[in-house]
This record gives C-alpha cells, structure tokens and sequence, in this order.
C-alpha cells in the first residue's frame, strides 16, 4: 500500500537577498500521524524549511505540496498548519484562556464553540483549573503547555515545533519529551519537530532528517540514523562515534588498525578505501589477551550511570569507551566488539585526508 505524503518539498532552495544559500535543493515528504525531527547545527537550514512549510517564508525555487497542492501562494493563515515557537509567542495582556481561544476567535466561532474547545485543549495538555492565570504567573513548562494549547484548539493537520524545549531545564525537557509523544499518539496529527539535541531527535522521533549546510545529508528511523549513519558527519553528530580509516578488503572483511576484522558490511569495491565507526557503548574492556584492540586507559570520568573512558592504542588513535564498570587510568586493556558493532561508511574526505590518516599504518605494514 502506497502512503501518500501530506507534505512534500521538491527540489527547495532559498536564497536571501545578501546571498546566503540557506536551502540547497532539499527534497523530502511528510507522512501523516508520525513525529518528524529536523536535525542539524545551527546555520544547518532546519529552521528554514519549517517556516517555508508554515507559510512565514517562501522559497526561492521548488514546490511546497500539502495532501497533493501546492500551497506556496497560500497564506499562513489559511494553511492546516499550526507552530509552536521557541520563544512560544503567548501574549502577556491575555489570560490562559484568551490565549488559546485567539485563533478561534479570530474565525468568528460561536462562543459555546470556543469554550467548548478551550476547554478540551486545557485537558489535553493537563492545564485545567489554569484558565484564570496571566502567563507572567505560569512556569517555563506551562507556559510551552499554553502554546501548545493554543496551537492544537484550531485542529491543525500538522504541528510545527521550533526547538520548544530548548528554554528548559533537562529535566523539565525530559518531562516535555515524554508528554509530547504522548499528545501527538493521542490527537494523531503531524508532528515536525526542529531540534540540534541528538537525544531529543532520537528520543522523540519516528524519523529523522539530518541537515548540514542546507542540504538533507540522511533520512531514515533513530535507529537507522544511529547504527547506519551515510558519511562522517553523521557519525560524529549523531552521538559519540570512534571513527578510523581503512580499507574494505572484500564482502565481510574490513581492515583498520592494522588488522583484518570480520564485519557485516559488504557491497563494496575490494580494497575501497572506507571509514570505521565503533559506538562507545559497543567496546567492551576485558584483558589484553582477550581484546581485538589494546589501548593504554589516558583518563576516566563518572557520568552517573556510566564511565566515560578514554585510551590510545600504539598508533595514537583515541578510543572513547562507555563502560558501567569502572578501569584504571594508565592501564593496559583489551577491547572487544563483535562483528555487527563494526560499521563502515563509504570514504567522504579527500584522498590526500585519507594519506595522510593511513601513512602510520601502511608505514607499519611495511
């Protein structure tokens, strides 16, 4: 069965007036009834494509479709499209309750209407009881509740969200995460979600956009983001990442560090030059004798609920360790991972990166 997206950007650029290239032909689609994060450092043009879908900003080329139209003329009024801001927009002269009904009142409805549905969106969002209140009495957490409250009254078909968590404090945001989800499973609308917080895009979304310079790098669920990023961007920003050049010997076999290891990747030129990731959390530390790499233990951090563990095998490389059991600084372990942990990338630098990150290798082969 063929899903239809409710939005879909074809071939988005957007250019200012200085010439900044915010948006370099981005291509994507919106499925509705899931929870989209776009995710990327700041400059990266998320927030970009957010106000190009919410109608505050019009592209320079390309096609902005909603259910099959294109809706780039279209006011964002008038489009089925709410947004959530950062700094969420609640007027301080309006109660809780003035505040949601704005939009509704602007449509002119018939007031048992209006309190009917402000009524049900302070439900949703757990503010009953608060319709009374000036925003200025309110906390950073219900403040972001009110503009979601007001965002949801209308019944929109699609819910933007520009980084509304950012102003918390981490646990709040935590707690924000969790009641996010939860609303957007019981009014079954689009969410999409603007964050640079890797844990929050992870935590949150059914899938993920990744964004660098203006351009969509990969697309895919959290965890096919996660254990399969594209490129060594994506490596490193999403989560921590131990990443070593080497080369793809054939289906199965990769060669790093100087040592031929069995892997799970295959599809691949014989000896094409590649990029090894190895997540923190898959490096188990055991003896010498036993680990496939031996690195010297340089520092240890207590992180609560783990060791953030750092050491150096022979060739300089650092090797960042996530263990729950704790080593000794300037000791000698093992590493082991098994051969699904191992994944590698296509090679993205140049050729004279590669050389000079593989000299110290091939110098030891010879």
């Amino acid at each position: 069965m063929i899903v239809e997206p409710i939005i879909e950007l074809r071939n988005i650029g957007k250019e200012y007036e200085d010439g900044f290239v915010a948006l370099k032909d981005v291509n994507l689609e919106i499925e509705s009834g899931k929870i989209y994060s776009l995710l990327g450092p700041s400059g990266s043009g998320k927030t970009t494509i957010l106000q190009i879908i919410g109608g505050f900003s019009k592209p320079t080329t390309g096609s902005v479709l909603f259910e099959g139209k294109d809706i780039r003329s279209v006011d964002a009024s008038k489009r089925q499209i709410n947004t959530v801001f950062q700094n969420y927009g609640i007027f301080p002269h309006l109660d809780v309750y003035d505040n949601i009904a704005f939009g509704l009142v602007v449509r002119k409805l018939p007031k048992a209407e209006i309190d009917a549905a402000v009524k049900d969106a302070l439900k949703m969002v757990r503010l009953e009881g608060f319709s009374d209140r000036d925003p200025a009495e309110l906390s950073g957490g219900q403040r972001q509740r009110v503009a979601i409250a007001r965002a949801i009254v209308t019944k929109p078909k699609v819910l933007l969200l520009d980084e509304p968590l950012s102003a918390l404090d981490k646990r709040l945001r935590k707690d924000m995460q969790y009641e996010l989800r939860e609303l957007q499973k019981r009014l079954g609308i689009t969410f999409i979600f603007v964050t640079h917080d890797q844990e929050e895009a992870l935590a949150m979304s059914d899938e993920i956009f990744v964004l660098n310079d203006g351009q969509v790098l990969q697309s895919g669920t959290p965890v096919d983001i996660y254990d399969e990023p594209i490129n060594h961007f994506v490596a490193e920003f999403i989560g921590d990442s131990n990443i070593v050049p080497g080369k793809m010997i054939a289906d199965y076999q990769v060669e790093f560090v100087n040592r031929l290891f069995e892997c799970a990747d295959a599809g691949m030129r014989p000896n094409e030059r590649v990029e090894v990731v190895l997540r923190p959390e898959d490096l188990d530390i055991t003896t010498v004798e036993q680990g496939k790499i031996v690195v010297k233990v340089e520092t240890q951090l207590f992180l609560g609920d783990h060791y953030e563990i750092l050491g150096v095998d022979v060739d300089d490389n650092e090797w960042l360790i996530h263990s729950t059991n704790p080593t000794e600084e300037g000791k000698e372990v093992g590493l082991f991972f098994e051969p699904e942990d191992i994944h590698v990338m296509r090679f993205g630098e140049s050729e004279e990166d590669f050389d000079a990150r593989l000299e110290g290798y091939e110098e030891d082969d010879e």
